[in-house]
């Protein structure tokens, strides 16, 4: 059995100071009752989220970018059952589906306005390629049987524990089956998360978990996963217009900090955080993760 992490060799200094950053605002520790800038802040519930999933699929998303690099990582043969954890609107499940032209793909999500733009989307594909199951991730996964590999792009930070969370993924894939997924690490978003403290608002952090590669590593370890590498990659995306930043803040970065913030006052929020960043960019913090269930 090989495990390894390591963070990418072009951004470790950038890396060490984003964990930095990431370590002093997670000492904070801060009860919101009204925040600085005169918007109020609701306790939000623990269950699965729900998405503008039109808005979402309509903007041009890093995921896509993401998810080309995670697919291309995954040996097929063709003929696989593959579980894509997170699907989404579909975007990714469609490429999933060209690489698997005799296999079946189970999309797997806790939204059900994703799944519904999702069946829109692959309304022609039949029963025998994909199966479509709305769960709680947050819970443990239960297939009719098992699969062949594990696809996840930008979801598995949205998993608060990641121990029973892998132990869940380990329990559908069938022995030697492989995992092969990105979602966010230790850092992520630290300069939308500045201008959140600076505000008196909740951050990302608290609604998602960032783990760190070597933390990963290790949780995959004890679910039961070899040949494990996980990779720590900061990379910038960056919106091309004031509007369509807004919209990327809204619907996909700061989903989970308005969902407390009541609905009159979520556009102010999201134009007081826009105004305060120097340019309509996100630093994203990025793990990518290939491990192989032992036998």
């Amino acid at each position: 059995m090989s495990k390894r992490w390591r963070n990418h060799p072009s951004s470790l200094a950038r890396a060490r100071k984003i964990a930095a950053y990431t370590f002093h605002i997670a000492r904070q520790i801060v009860h919101y009752t009204r925040c600085t800038s005169s918007i109020d802040v609701v306790t939000a519930t623990n269950r699965p989220r729900e998405w503008d999933a039109t808005t979402y699929d309509s903007l041009p998303l890093p995921h896509q970018r993401w998810g080309r690099g995670v697919l291309a990582s995954l040996p097929l043969r063709g003929d696989e059952r593959v579980l894509d954890v997170g699907a989404g609107t579909g975007r990714d499940t469609a490429a999933l589906l060209q690489r698997l032209p005799r296999g079946h793909v189970v999309a797997v999500d806790g939204s059900m306005a994703m799944l519904a733009q999702l069946r829109d989307r692959l309304a022609g594909v039949g029963p025998d390629r994909l199966t479509t199951l709305h769960a709680d991730l947050t819970a443990p996964l239960t297939l009719e049987e098992p699969v062949d590999a594990v696809f996840s792009v930008a979801t598995l930070h949205w998993i608060p524990d990641h121990k029973s969370l892998f132990r869940s993924l380990a329990g559908v894939l069938r022995p030697g089956g492989l995992l092969r997924a990105e979602w966010g690490g230790a850092g992520n978003v630290a300069n939308v998360e500045a201008v959140l403290v600076e505000l008196g608002l909740p951050r990302v952090g608290e609604a998602c978990y960032f783990a760190t590669a070597e933390q990963t590593a290790e949780r995959l370890t004890a679910a039961g996963f070899a040949d494990i590498e996980v990779v720590c990659v900061p990379g910038a995306a960056r919106m091309e217009s004031a509007v369509q930043f807004e919209a990327f803040l809204t619907s996909v970065v700061l989903s989970a900090v308005l969902d407390s913030i009541p609905a009159g006052q979520r556009r102010q929020a999201v134009r007081d955080v826009a105004a305060r960043l120097p340019e309509p960019q996100i630093d994203y913090v990025r793990l990518r993760a290939s491990a192989r269930r032992a036998a």
